[in-house]
């Protein structure tokens, strides 16, 4: 530890965070928060002597300049891992370039995303060929970004105005692991993953997201398998969602989705350079039908679901049915394996195909033996068919990447593919990597042990930073005892019913979060029954429009002549939607949001615990449910002028012994006891917010 140097950058974040400070140039009406400048003196402290931090800090903490000043400070190569794209662009396009000018350090920063979200030339070249590109409206759209391809020099989609993330284009104008190929492409000279890869390899601070950390630790071809090894300071924004996105790329996986792309890949490639030279129609069809037949298989499973696959084949699954399916998709690789091995020097797509089949032989192979220890296997049913097997969390490989200072195995312990060979190079200055896990929302004890024990990161420092916000002036919170239980098959309609009335009272400013996706359709289609076009208020439901329109409608409110709005929504609009200002006043959670008992990965987790004589439901079920409607509730107050009352609609929060702990993990909000209190509450929201909000 070389005390000098700490005291030097700590002593330059204190400086940066005071009053006058080089902060106040980066943020208009800048004034010091004692928070954020103890999680900045926290972080500058872990860059200095190396280890892990987990910092919980509640909104409007402003988490991000507290580990960006000092990372930008430290002058060390830095890493910045989000949670979404969306984050990723916001950080690199607004927060880094503001605090780069205001602290004046020549530091060159870069943006990295993953394949799915660049513009493949040469796949776009081949899109034609597609069957998709003969229907009209996707002919529309692939003439624009065929366009746009022209100008564009970072080929990222993100700057193709209005372009659904659920476009058909996508997947026919992107590459993936599988189909990309590499130097022998003929467009990999202006290729522009290529192009983003030696800008992040040659910036000092490189922006991620949490699914290309995990997914190219767990291949090591490319992107992060060489920026990490020369990168000291790693942060994880929104690191709650560490765990469940890693699980996703530690394990193995295989969809009917893969074979319909890989059919689609044999035609277009067989059409464009070795027409006539195989049967493509019929190998392709072949690889069609296997993956439409597999998925057949699965039986009438609602889309959405999981299968349990603790036996031979999933539960609910004619097992002869399964087993001619799956060997029904190895014959179908193996002729096109065939036909492939005759074209294989004709193009570098043809040798990229092949790779493919064979490695799609591989993973269906590697479903037909038993699930590996400490695992579970599963069945995602939807549109296609994903075949999963996920360790339960994500603690050894995590433990083995930074927790050793010299970055080596311990003794006796097996090689990882998390191991890194030239991680001492990293660590050529004597100090180990320091790394960074900051959210809002990390737990719901004063161990974080919700976020940290999946994490294997049990040794890491913990700190706590509470919200500046003045909760109990600003917010209320409301149980209305007179709706159903939640267990009644009537809730969500009396629910969808309560809601109306008090939407009506508002003139929209709402926010309904459902549990189910069921929940989700019955409030929508209510609520929309009862507010016609011309009622002054429109009710937006997730699904019916892209995320981000919706998000992007609700944000615009009762503005410029504009109906107010509803919106009902589930899954990710529980967290990562921020609303401030009036345009949100009311947000409403359908029921606590307890994890699935039948979901096969929180079985397998819950059989753990019981296995280790711990309850499950209150080391795993509670925290879970705490975790998400501290989550849902932060929707609400996103600054320090906001006012608005949470609804939870489930008398089991104010009913049940353990309501107290869940109520804790709540803000400290006013609670309003009564149906007369509550409207009172939200009357006084129709007038003029002030910066000193009062309430009845």
């Amino acid at each position: 530890m070389e005390l000098p140097r700490i005291e030097s950058l700590v002593h330059g974040v204190q400086a940066a965070f005071e009053a006058g400070g080089v902060l106040s140039l980066a943020q208009t009406h800048f004034s010091p928060r004692a928070g954020q400048t103890e999680m900045a003196l926290a972080v500058a402290e872990t860059i200095e002597q190396g280890g892990g931090l987990v910092v919980e800090a509640g909104t409007g903490v402003g988490k991000t300049f507290s580990y960006l000043v000092p990372a930008l400070l430290s002058g060390e190569r830095v890493l910045v891992s989000t949670a979404t794209k969306a984050l990723q662009d916001q950080l690199f396009a607004r927060d880094l370039p503001r605090l780069v000018q205001a602290l004046a350090l020549p530091v060159r920063t870069a943006l990295l995303k993953g394949r799915a979200s660049y513009l493949c030339l040469h796949r776009m070249e081949l899109a034609r060929q597609d069957a998709a590109a003969h229907d009209a409206a996707v002919a529309r759209v692939l003439a624009r970004v065929e366009t746009w391809s022209q100008g564009t020099v970072s080929g990222d989609l993100a700057e193709l105005p209005g372009l659904d993330e659920r476009s058909p284009v996508i997947p026919l104008v992107t590459s993936t692991r599988e189909n990309c190929l590499g130097s022998p492409c003929p467009r990999f000279r202006d290729c522009h993953v290529h192009r983003a890869r030696r800008e992040a390899l040659a910036a000092d601070v490189v922006v991620i997201n949490h699914h290309l950390f995990f997914a190219d630790q767990a291949v090591r071809d490319s992107g992060m398998a060489e920026l990490l090894p020369s990168v000291r300071v790693v942060v994880f924004d929104e690191a709650h969602q560490l765990n469940e996105t890693g699980v996703q790329f530690m394990g193995k996986q295989a969809s009917t989705a893969q074979l319909l792309d890989f059919s689609r890949d044999v035609m277009a490639a067989g059409l464009q350079f070795a027409r006539g030279l195989a049967d493509w129609l019929g190998v392709a069809g072949a690889l069609d039908r296997a993956g439409r037949d597999l998925r057949l298989a699965a039986g009438r499973a609602p889309a959405g679901s999981r299968l349990r696959w603790t036996s031979e084949v999933p539960d609910g699954v004619d097992p002869g049915e399964w087993h001619a399916a799956m060997q029904q998709v190895v014959g179908a690789c193996r002729a096109a394996l065939a036909a492939l091995d005759t074209v294989s020097e004709i193009a570098p797509d043809f040798v990229r195909l092949h790779g493919r089949a064979v490695q799609l032989m591989e993973r269906m192979d590697g479903f037909s033996q038993p699930c590996a220890a400490d695992a579970v296997r599963w069945v995602d049913v939807a549109g296609a068919l994903r075949l999963v097997e996920a360790p339960l969390d994500i603690a050894g490989p995590m433990r083995s990447l930074w927790q050793l200072p010299a970055g080596e195995p311990e003794p006796e312990a097996e090689a990882s593919a998390w191991d890194e060979p030239d991680a001492a190079a990293v660590l050529s200055q004597g100090k180990p990597r320091a790394w960074i896990f900051t959210s809002a929302t990390l737990g719901d004890d004063a161990s974080l042990r919700w976020f940290t024990e999946p994490c294997g990161l049990q040794d890491a420092r913990i700190l706590r930073v509470e919200s500046p916000f003045d909760y109990a002036s600003q917010a209320a919170f409301h149980v209305p005892l007179e709706l159903p239980k939640p267990s009644d098959p009537s809730h969500s309609a009396a629910l969808a019913a309560w809601v109306g009335s008090a939407v009506s009272v508002l003139g929209g400013r709402t926010l309904v979060l459902t549990t189910t996706l069921k929940a989700l359709r019955t409030i929508g289609d209510a609520l929309q029954a009862r507010f016609a076009a011309d009622s002054g208020i429109e009710v937006l439901v997730q699904g019916q429009w892209p995320k981000r329109r919706l998000m992007e409608r609700f944000r615009e409110g009762a503005s410029e002549g504009r109906a107010g709005c509803v919106l009902v929504a589930s899954a990710t609009f529980w967290e990562g939607f921020d609303v401030p200002g009036e345009a949100l006043q009311l947000v409403v959670i359908d029921k606590l949001p307890f994890p699935p008992p039948g979901d096969p990965l929180v079985e397998a987790r819950s059989q753990r615990l019981e296995q280790a004589k711990r309850s499950a439901f209150r080391y795993f079920s509670l925290p879970e449910a705490a975790i998400a409607l501290k989550q849902g509730a932060g929707r609400l107050i996103r600054s320090e002028t906001d006012r608005g009352v949470l609804v939870v609609a489930d008398t089991r929060l104010v009913e049940m012994g353990y309501g107290k702990r869940l109520l804790s993990a709540l803000p400290p909000m006013r609670r309003l006891h009564t149906a007369q209190e509550f409207d009172a509450a939200l009357r006084a929201l129709t007038t003029p917010s002030t910066t000193a909000p009062t309430w009845p």
